[in-house]
């Protein structure tokens, strides 16, 4: 399924966009489904302006709509993600959901003045207005697409009196490979049981060495006992528990070598500590 990122500031005429493109893209054939921001917003039971006032709400209803993609990326519709848009970060992740899926993707960057999308807010229903403040917070904190950013490319800018590239657009989607996943957007499956069984065992024989070096007095600059490797920074209880997460989730990811743990966890230890 191509996707397409439809950004800009409030009232740039994104979801104006994405009708015409959701109107071309079916004349065209092609099942379209779109995921608008404002919709979800809107279903969460949340006004726009108290909304955009907490990054917790966003951050939720970001993650949301990412989850969403994830169910409906497939090889035969169209997607269309309607919405600010307005973090890089965000917009990167979106990417490296694509690449893992291998389907194009395109930016659409609705790109108008600040004063003229304020006046097209104005004209709006009171009920679906932005106060000042928001609106304003919303325009500082955008982060613009730029094309020398992999994952803004290609990137089609579109003022309030341009047309949209149509035949560009889709030549983009549809008359390009499939972009090839790299290794930090794969996810392998599993190689067996005795792999999950044997990454957690050893990483905790590694940590209760740890403790029990601490317990004694020994805080760093001391060998894990069978493994012949040296801690070399000292680490909270605390710190060790949270890094030991954080190398089990990429390893169960990345299926290193099970002789390669115990090297790997110090050495992970050691260069985060």
């Amino acid at each position: 399924m191509p996707l397409i990122i439809i950004t800009g500031i409030p009232c740039s005429s994104k979801t104006t966009r994405t009708f015409e493109l959701k109107e071309y893209f079916m004349n065209k054939g092609k099942n379209v489904k779109v995921i608008s921001e404002i919709d979800v917003v809107t279903k969460r039971g949340f006004d726009r302006n108290k909304f955009y006032a907490d990054s917790k709400n966003e951050k939720s209803v970001r993650s949301d709509i990412k989850s969403a993609a994830q169910r409906m990326l497939n090889t035969n519709d169209i997607l269309i993600i309607d919405g600010s848009n307005y973090i890089k970060g965000y917009r990167y992740e979106i990417y490296c959901m694509t690449k893992l899926y291998k389907t194009p993707q395109c930016t659409i960057f609705c790109d108008i003045p600040v004063e003229h999308a304020w006046l097209w807010n104005e004209k709006r229903p009171t009920y679906e207005q932005y106060n000042r403040e928001i609106f304003d917070a919303l325009v500082m904190r955008y982060e613009t697409p730029d094309n020398k950013n992999r994952w803004d490319t290609p990137l089609f800018a579109v003022s309030a009196e341009d047309d949209l590239k149509f035949d560009e657009i889709y030549k983009s989607l549809y008359e390009v490979k499939a972009p090839k996943p790299n290794l930090s957007t794969q996810c392998p499956p599993l190689s067996s049981t005795n792999y999950l069984y044997e990454l957690d065992t050893v990483t905790q024989e590694v940590a209760n060495a740890i403790l029990s070096a601490k317990q004694l007095g020994i805080e760093s600059g001391f060998k894990i006992p069978g493994y012949n490797l040296t801690v070399q920074n000292p680490c909270t209880a605390a710190q060790l528990m949270r890094l030991r997460r954080q190398f089990l989730t990429y390893s169960k990811m990345q299926q290193i070598e099970i002789n390669q743990i115990a090297l790997l966890f110090v050495q992970y230890l050691n260069k985060s500590l």
